[in-house]
């Protein structure tokens, strides 16, 4: 079975389109940093290291410090499948950004959408 191409692509790359979701929405990139930062356990400086090389987004959930431990809490539907019926550990991680920056998008205060 081939790899899903998001994994080969530069997270660099991603990154704009969550930044543009959210900016319609009136949302920051501070707030985007803060939730890729609890998701993730990387820090504002290993961040924005990663941004500015070409790690692909496989790359950047493998060497991620440490899943929030919460994370198991984001729950809901992306593209029509559960994110918490997800088999594949890596596509969970991505997915699991996607539903917190749709949150966001959708309204959700910052200090819910991280489970605060």
């Amino acid at each position: 079975m081939t790899k899903p191409r998001i994994y080969s692509m530069p997270f660099a790359k991603v990154y704009p389109l969550y930044q543009q979701k959210l900016a319609k929405k009136g949302r920051s990139t501070a707030e985007l940093d803060q939730v890729i930062i609890w998701l993730t356990g990387y820090d504002q400086a290993t961040l924005q290291q990663q941004l500015a090389t070409t790690v692909s987004v496989q790359d950047f959930f493998t060497q991620m410090p440490q899943l929030n431990s919460q994370a198991s809490e984001i729950t809901g539907s992306i593209c029509g499948v559960r994110v918490e019926t997800i088999a594949d550990p890596t596509m969970q991680h991505i997915r699991y950004l996607d539903k917190l920056v749709d949150e966001l998008a959708k309204g959700k205060p910052l200090r819910q959408v991280l489970r605060e």
